[in-house]
Protein backbone atom coordinates (compact mmCIF):
# COMPACT_ATOMS: atom_id res chain seq x y z
CA UNK A 1 0.00 0.00 0.00
CA UNK A 2 0.55 2.92 -0.55
CA UNK A 3 -0.94 4.98 1.92
CA UNK A 4 -1.89 4.18 6.02
CA UNK A 5 -5.04 2.88 6.69
CA UNK A 6 -7.36 5.02 9.11
CA UNK A 7 -6.36 5.39 11.82
CA UNK A 8 -9.00 5.59 14.19
CA UNK A 9 -12.05 3.33 13.37
CA UNK A 10 -13.88 3.23 16.81
CA UNK A 11 -13.05 -0.29 17.39
CA UNK A 12 -10.24 -2.06 19.47
CA UNK A 13 -7.78 -3.20 16.81
CA UNK A 14 -4.20 -4.28 16.11
CA UNK A 15 -3.27 -3.35 12.56
CA UNK A 16 0.21 -4.61 11.19
CA UNK A 17 1.52 -3.77 7.59
CA UNK A 18 4.30 -2.47 5.29
CA UNK A 19 3.76 1.29 3.68
CA UNK A 20 5.73 2.36 0.20
CA UNK A 21 5.29 5.84 0.40
CA UNK A 22 8.10 6.90 -2.29
CA UNK A 23 8.23 5.47 -5.66
CA UNK A 24 10.68 2.70 -5.05
CA UNK A 25 10.83 -0.46 -3.67
CA UNK A 26 11.48 0.66 0.14
CA UNK A 27 8.59 -0.73 2.42
CA UNK A 28 8.46 1.18 6.31
CA UNK A 29 6.81 -1.31 8.76
CA UNK A 30 4.27 0.18 11.05
CA UNK A 31 1.77 -1.18 14.01
CA UNK A 32 -1.51 0.39 14.63
CA UNK A 33 -2.69 -0.16 18.17
CA UNK A 34 -6.41 1.41 18.77
CA UNK A 35 -7.91 1.27 21.65
CA UNK A 36 -11.10 0.39 22.95
CA UNK A 37 -11.71 4.00 23.92
CA UNK A 38 -11.39 7.42 21.92
CA UNK A 39 -8.47 9.83 22.92
CA UNK A 40 -5.22 10.62 21.25
CA UNK A 41 -3.36 9.66 18.67
CA UNK A 42 0.71 9.21 19.85
CA UNK A 43 3.03 8.78 16.88
CA UNK A 44 6.24 6.96 17.81
CA UNK A 45 9.32 6.43 15.09
CA UNK A 46 12.45 4.94 15.61
CA UNK A 47 15.23 4.18 12.94
CA UNK A 48 15.56 7.54 11.60
CA UNK A 49 19.05 6.64 11.71
CA UNK A 50 19.13 3.25 11.03
CA UNK A 51 21.86 1.84 13.36
CA UNK A 52 20.15 3.58 16.62
CA UNK A 53 19.23 -0.40 17.43
CA UNK A 54 17.84 0.78 20.91
CA UNK A 55 15.47 2.92 19.63
CA UNK A 56 14.37 0.24 17.11
CA UNK A 57 13.55 -2.58 19.83
CA UNK A 58 12.11 -0.05 21.91
CA UNK A 59 9.36 0.42 19.40
CA UNK A 60 9.11 -3.01 17.82
CA UNK A 61 8.15 -3.74 21.63
CA UNK A 62 5.72 -0.75 21.61
CA UNK A 63 3.85 -2.69 18.87
CA UNK A 64 3.11 -5.44 21.05
CA UNK A 65 0.89 -3.69 23.32
CA UNK A 66 -3.10 -4.66 23.72
CA UNK A 67 -5.60 -2.46 22.42
CA UNK A 68 -7.47 -3.03 25.81
CA UNK A 69 -5.00 -1.14 27.55
CA UNK A 70 -5.52 2.60 25.68
CA UNK A 71 -7.54 5.17 24.98
CA UNK A 72 -6.77 6.28 21.44
CA UNK A 73 -4.20 5.17 19.02
CA UNK A 74 -1.02 4.36 19.17
CA UNK A 75 0.77 4.71 15.39
CA UNK A 76 4.45 3.19 15.24
CA UNK A 77 6.99 3.17 12.23
CA UNK A 78 9.62 1.44 14.14
CA UNK A 79 12.05 2.01 11.17
CA UNK A 80 12.42 4.80 8.90
CA UNK A 81 15.77 4.23 7.14
CA UNK A 82 15.40 0.94 6.55
CA UNK A 83 17.97 0.61 3.71
CA UNK A 84 20.17 2.13 6.40
CA UNK A 85 19.00 -0.25 9.41
CA UNK A 86 20.27 -3.43 6.77
CA UNK A 87 23.27 -1.70 5.55
CA UNK A 88 24.35 -0.83 9.28
CA UNK A 89 24.65 3.12 7.92
CA UNK A 90 25.51 5.30 10.05
CA UNK A 91 23.62 8.35 10.45
CA UNK A 92 22.67 8.66 6.58
CA UNK A 93 20.27 6.85 4.39
CA UNK A 94 22.23 4.99 2.25
CA UNK A 95 20.16 5.79 -1.14
CA UNK A 96 21.11 9.63 -1.13
CA UNK A 97 23.99 10.21 1.57
CA UNK A 98 21.88 12.15 3.36
CA UNK A 99 20.80 12.72 7.05
CA UNK A 100 17.17 12.35 7.44
CA UNK A 101 16.86 14.47 10.54
CA UNK A 102 17.95 17.67 8.63
CA UNK A 103 16.25 17.58 5.91
CA UNK A 104 12.55 18.17 7.18
CA UNK A 105 10.00 19.64 6.01
CA UNK A 106 11.39 18.16 3.06
CA UNK A 107 10.50 17.76 -0.96
CA UNK A 108 8.66 15.82 -2.72
CA UNK A 109 10.57 16.25 -6.00
CA UNK A 110 13.68 16.09 -3.82
CA UNK A 111 16.15 12.69 -3.46
CA UNK A 112 15.21 9.92 -0.69
CA UNK A 113 15.34 11.13 2.35
CA UNK A 114 14.12 14.48 1.11
CA UNK A 115 10.96 12.84 -0.21
CA UNK A 116 10.81 10.74 2.72
CA UNK A 117 10.63 13.82 5.27
CA UNK A 118 8.20 15.53 3.18
CA UNK A 119 5.48 11.83 3.66
CA UNK A 120 5.89 12.31 6.98
CA UNK A 121 5.60 15.92 7.20
CA UNK A 122 2.47 16.58 4.76
CA UNK A 123 0.78 12.93 5.33
CA UNK A 124 2.18 11.31 9.27
CA UNK A 125 2.37 13.95 11.39
CA UNK A 126 -1.19 15.99 10.52
CA UNK A 127 -2.29 12.50 11.67
CA UNK A 128 -0.72 13.08 15.66
CA UNK A 129 -1.95 14.64 18.90
CA UNK A 130 1.76 14.25 20.26
CA UNK A 131 5.33 12.36 18.62
CA UNK A 132 7.76 10.98 20.06
CA UNK A 133 11.03 10.60 17.73
CA UNK A 134 12.84 7.86 19.83
CA UNK A 135 17.15 7.73 19.22
CA UNK A 136 19.93 5.61 20.27
CA UNK A 137 23.08 6.93 20.01
CA UNK A 138 24.72 5.44 16.28
CA UNK A 139 27.21 3.13 15.99
CA UNK A 140 30.06 5.93 16.90
CA UNK A 141 28.52 7.92 19.67
CA UNK A 142 28.77 7.87 23.04
CA UNK A 143 26.64 9.80 24.92
CA UNK A 144 24.33 10.41 28.73
CA UNK A 145 20.63 9.69 28.54
CA UNK A 146 18.47 12.92 27.96
CA UNK A 147 15.38 13.92 26.03
CA UNK A 148 15.58 16.98 23.30
CA UNK A 149 12.47 19.30 23.07
CA UNK A 150 11.10 22.25 20.70
CA UNK A 151 12.70 25.15 23.18
CA UNK A 152 9.40 27.00 22.05
CA UNK A 153 7.44 24.16 22.37
CA UNK A 154 5.37 24.68 26.50
CA UNK A 155 3.71 21.24 25.47
CA UNK A 156 7.01 19.65 24.00
CA UNK A 157 9.03 20.55 27.42
CA UNK A 158 5.80 18.65 29.44
CA UNK A 159 6.16 16.05 27.16
CA UNK A 160 10.09 15.69 27.96
CA UNK A 161 9.49 16.53 31.54
CA UNK A 162 7.18 13.06 31.38
CA UNK A 163 9.55 11.01 29.57
CA UNK A 164 11.34 11.25 32.71
CA UNK A 165 15.22 11.23 31.78
CA UNK A 166 17.79 12.79 33.90
CA UNK A 167 18.43 16.23 31.37
CA UNK A 168 16.38 18.13 29.16
CA UNK A 169 17.61 19.81 25.99
CA UNK A 170 16.04 23.09 24.86
CA UNK A 171 16.45 22.93 21.13
CA UNK A 172 16.09 25.49 18.44
CA UNK A 173 16.91 25.09 14.50
CA UNK A 174 15.84 23.93 11.27
CA UNK A 175 15.44 20.97 9.56
CA UNK A 176 14.86 18.35 12.06
CA UNK A 177 11.97 15.83 12.99
CA UNK A 178 10.47 17.84 16.15
CA UNK A 179 10.89 20.82 14.30
CA UNK A 180 8.80 20.08 11.71
CA UNK A 181 5.75 18.59 13.23
CA UNK A 182 5.77 21.72 15.99
CA UNK A 183 5.75 24.22 12.95
CA UNK A 184 1.81 22.10 12.38
CA UNK A 185 1.43 22.70 15.56
CA UNK A 186 1.86 19.03 17.10
CA UNK A 187 3.95 18.82 20.51
CA UNK A 188 7.12 16.44 20.38
CA UNK A 189 10.48 15.04 21.90
CA UNK A 190 13.14 13.11 20.97
CA UNK A 191 14.82 11.20 23.67
CA UNK A 192 18.62 9.43 23.17
CA UNK A 193 19.15 6.29 25.33
CA UNK A 194 21.91 4.47 25.40
CA UNK A 195 25.01 5.02 22.50
CA UNK A 196 27.30 3.39 19.92
CA UNK A 197 24.56 1.21 18.34
CA UNK A 198 24.16 -0.90 21.50
CA UNK A 199 21.05 -2.32 23.13
CA UNK A 200 20.00 -4.26 25.95
CA UNK A 201 17.37 -5.08 28.67
CA UNK A 202 18.33 -2.23 30.59
CA UNK A 203 18.38 0.79 27.83
CA UNK A 204 15.55 -0.54 26.38
CA UNK A 205 13.47 -0.78 29.31
CA UNK A 206 14.75 2.70 30.17
CA UNK A 207 13.45 4.14 27.55
CA UNK A 208 10.13 1.80 27.21
CA UNK A 209 9.40 3.73 30.78
CA UNK A 210 9.74 6.95 29.85
CA UNK A 211 7.33 6.00 26.56
CA UNK A 212 4.89 4.52 28.57
CA UNK A 213 5.01 7.58 31.10
CA UNK A 214 4.20 9.88 28.17
CA UNK A 215 0.94 7.76 27.25
CA UNK A 216 0.10 7.75 31.04
CA UNK A 217 0.23 12.20 30.67
CA UNK A 218 -1.85 11.41 27.79
CA UNK A 219 -4.33 10.29 29.42
CA UNK A 220 -3.66 7.04 27.16
CA UNK A 221 -2.63 4.35 29.60
CA UNK A 222 -3.85 4.33 33.08
CA UNK A 223 -0.50 3.61 34.71
CA UNK A 224 3.39 3.51 34.22
CA UNK A 225 6.64 2.76 36.07
CA UNK A 226 7.51 6.18 37.79
CA UNK A 227 10.76 8.11 37.31
CA UNK A 228 13.56 7.73 38.95
CA UNK A 229 13.87 10.30 41.86
CA UNK A 230 16.62 12.69 40.56
CA UNK A 231 16.49 16.65 39.63
CA UNK A 232 16.24 17.27 35.97
CA UNK A 233 18.42 19.76 34.16
CA UNK A 234 16.90 21.57 31.63
CA UNK A 235 20.11 22.75 29.10
CA UNK A 236 21.14 24.06 25.70
CA UNK A 237 23.34 22.21 23.82
CA UNK A 238 27.02 23.27 22.07
CA UNK A 239 27.97 20.96 19.26
CA UNK A 240 31.38 22.21 17.71
CA UNK A 241 32.68 20.34 14.06
CA UNK A 242 35.63 19.08 13.19
CA UNK A 243 37.97 21.72 11.20
CA UNK A 244 39.56 19.26 9.75
CA UNK A 245 39.66 15.60 9.73
CA UNK A 246 42.18 13.09 10.92
CA UNK A 247 42.21 11.81 14.61
CA UNK A 248 40.12 12.48 17.27
CA UNK A 249 41.23 12.17 21.24
CA UNK A 250 38.48 13.63 23.23
CA UNK A 251 40.09 14.96 26.57
CA UNK A 252 36.45 14.19 28.52
CA UNK A 253 34.15 11.70 29.68
CA UNK A 254 30.75 11.40 29.28
CA UNK A 255 28.78 13.93 32.04
CA UNK A 256 32.19 15.43 32.97
CA UNK A 257 32.21 19.27 33.95
CA UNK A 258 33.44 21.55 31.59
CA UNK A 259 34.55 25.01 31.87
CA UNK A 260 34.94 27.84 28.95
CA UNK A 261 37.98 27.90 27.12
CA UNK A 262 39.17 24.45 28.39
CA UNK A 263 40.43 21.90 25.60
CA UNK A 264 37.93 19.18 24.88
CA UNK A 265 39.33 17.56 22.63
CA UNK A 266 42.38 17.09 19.78
CA UNK A 267 42.50 16.44 16.43
CA UNK A 268 45.54 14.68 15.30
CA UNK A 269 47.16 13.58 11.68
CA UNK A 270 48.39 9.99 12.50
CA UNK A 271 52.14 11.05 13.36
CA UNK A 272 50.92 12.75 16.96
CA UNK A 273 50.71 16.55 15.62
CA UNK A 274 48.04 18.26 16.71
CA UNK A 275 45.85 19.85 14.06
CA UNK A 276 43.17 21.58 15.98
CA UNK A 277 42.36 21.64 19.85
CA UNK A 278 38.94 21.91 20.00
CA UNK A 279 37.85 24.69 23.04
CA UNK A 280 35.05 24.99 24.53
CA UNK A 281 33.04 27.81 24.23
CA UNK A 282 30.16 26.85 26.85
CA UNK A 283 30.52 26.17 30.11
CA UNK A 284 28.87 23.06 31.28
CA UNK A 285 29.19 19.22 30.93
CA UNK A 286 29.73 16.34 28.21
CA UNK A 287 26.08 15.31 27.13
CA UNK A 288 27.64 13.27 24.16
CA UNK A 289 30.85 12.72 22.14
CA UNK A 290 32.31 11.01 19.19
CA UNK A 291 33.42 7.76 19.89
CA UNK A 292 35.67 6.93 16.79
CA UNK A 293 39.32 7.56 16.54
CA UNK A 294 38.69 8.45 12.57
CA UNK A 295 37.13 12.04 12.36
CA UNK A 296 36.13 13.91 8.80
CA UNK A 297 35.87 17.60 8.70
CA UNK A 298 32.61 19.23 9.64
CA UNK A 299 31.57 16.18 11.87
CA UNK A 300 30.24 16.74 15.06
CA UNK A 301 32.91 16.18 18.08
CA UNK A 302 30.70 16.16 21.28
CA UNK A 303 27.79 18.28 22.68
CA UNK A 304 28.11 20.55 26.05
CA UNK A 305 25.27 20.96 27.94
CA UNK A 306 24.50 24.38 29.47
CA UNK A 307 21.68 25.29 32.36
CA UNK A 308 19.43 27.32 30.32
CA UNK A 309 18.37 30.31 31.25
CA UNK A 310 14.89 30.90 31.94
Amino acid sequence: MTTLPPIRTGQARTAFGYVRPLADDVEIPFAIVEGAEPGPCLLVTAGVHGSEYCSIETALRLMKLEPEMLKGTLLVLPILNVQGFHKRSIYVMPQDGKNLNRMFPGDPEGTTSQRLAHWLTSSVYPLADAYIDLHGGDLDEGLAPFTIYPRACARSRALAEAFGLPVIVASGGAGYTLDSAFKLGIPGILPEVSGNGLWGEDTVGTMSAGVHRVMKHLGMIADAEPAPAEPMQVVTMWVPKAPVGGLWYPAKNLSEPVAEGEVVGEIRDVFGKVLASIRSEKAGFILYRLTSLAVNQDEALLGVGTALAE
